[in-house]
């Protein structure tokens, strides 16, 4: 298992690295807005390939206190933002994958056990906290908060694996959503609460532990339209670097409409499109169809 408090910005360096990267950067300036706010809690539902772990790891490298991100950042469009560096770096930042977790759990207990592994990272970090009870997750954060006044940033992927693995065991879900409550709701030393996965939380039943997030999903995606997919001036410009057809990839691949953004494409289908020179049904051969299947015949999708 890795580190979960404080992480490093290789996750982001990786993707930045990579061919293809789509500078997606100028969401953190929304993120900036609602830090310490009644609105910063955001859920972020996704098909998979649409860069759900690549906001993620974004979120992570630029908030976390753990790296000097600064460079790496530097060439993005959030360098501009006056408030870059005011939050660069500035927070105790948990970043987790829930898929993660749940692959080496035997059950929701088990799961939530895993937790330790963020508290263990804690009392590495701050050794000389008077902690209140160290096994305790939530109280330790508290108490890290109350003795060095820096504030946490929460950032958790696949939030909602859970479901798709125990989609038939409602007590299940509900000790995983109280748990998400009681860690995240009305904290103080959380000023930013970041969750994504594949269907928005309002799918999951009428359970409202987690009623003080702002959803955003593909039907409704709000401020963070242009944040879903590429865009067609972001396709455009990769169609003229990679001397692809910009009309025949327009066909294949803008799937999606939004109000502010008319034309939204699927990333995955177009980097794999543009490395490998060649149109092609590349979103099929992930996972996401099947995932929505299940929800589909649960008949959960209106």
């Amino acid at each position: 298992m890795g580190r979960y408090l404080n992480s490093n910005a290789d996750g982001f360096g990786k993707i930045v690295n990579s061919e293809i990267y789509v500078d997606k950067t100028s969401m953190l300036s929304y993120t900036n807005q609602v830090l310490n706010t009644m609105q910063g809690y955001l859920c972020v539902s996704r098909p998979r390939r649409f860069g759900k772990s690549t906001a993620a790891n974004m979120l992570t490298a630029y908030y976390s206190c753990g790296c000097d991100s600064k460079a790496l950042f530097s060439g993005f469009k959030i360098a501009k933002d006056k408030d870059f560096e005011k939050y660069l770096n500035h927070y105790n930042t948990i970043s987790l994958n829930m898929q993660e977790f749940l692959s080496r759990s035997r059950d929701v207990y088990d799961l939530l056990e895993r937790m330790k592994l963020v508290l263990r990272d804690m009392k590495r970090e701050y050794p000389d906290v008077d902690y209140f009870d160290e096994n305790d997750l939530i109280e330790a954060m508290q108490d890290v908060y109350e003795e060095t006044r820096r504030p946490f940033v929460v950032i958790i992927d696949e939030w909602d694996c859970i479901f798709r693995e125990y989609k038939e065991d409602k007590e299940a879900q509900e000790i995983y959503l109280d748990f998400l409550r009681d860690m995240l709701k009305d904290k103080p030393c959380i000023h930013l609460a970041y969750m994504t996965g594949i269907l928005p939380i309002k799918k999951y039943g009428t359970h409202s532990a987690l009623n003080m997030f702002d959803e955003f999903s593909m039907i409704d995606p709000g401020p963070m339209a242009e944040y879903v997919g590429f865009t067609e001036e972001e396709v455009a410009s990769l169609c003229e670097k990679y001397k692809m057809d910009g009309e025949e990839v327009k066909c294949w691949y803008d799937g999606y409409s939004f109000d502010k953004v008319p034309a939204v494409y699927s990333p995955r289908s177009v980097v794999s499109c543009m490395r490998f020179g060649k149109i092609g049904n590349y979103w099929n051969q992930t996972e996401t169809f099947e995932a929505l299947k299940i929800y589909i015949d649960m008949n959960l999708m209106d």
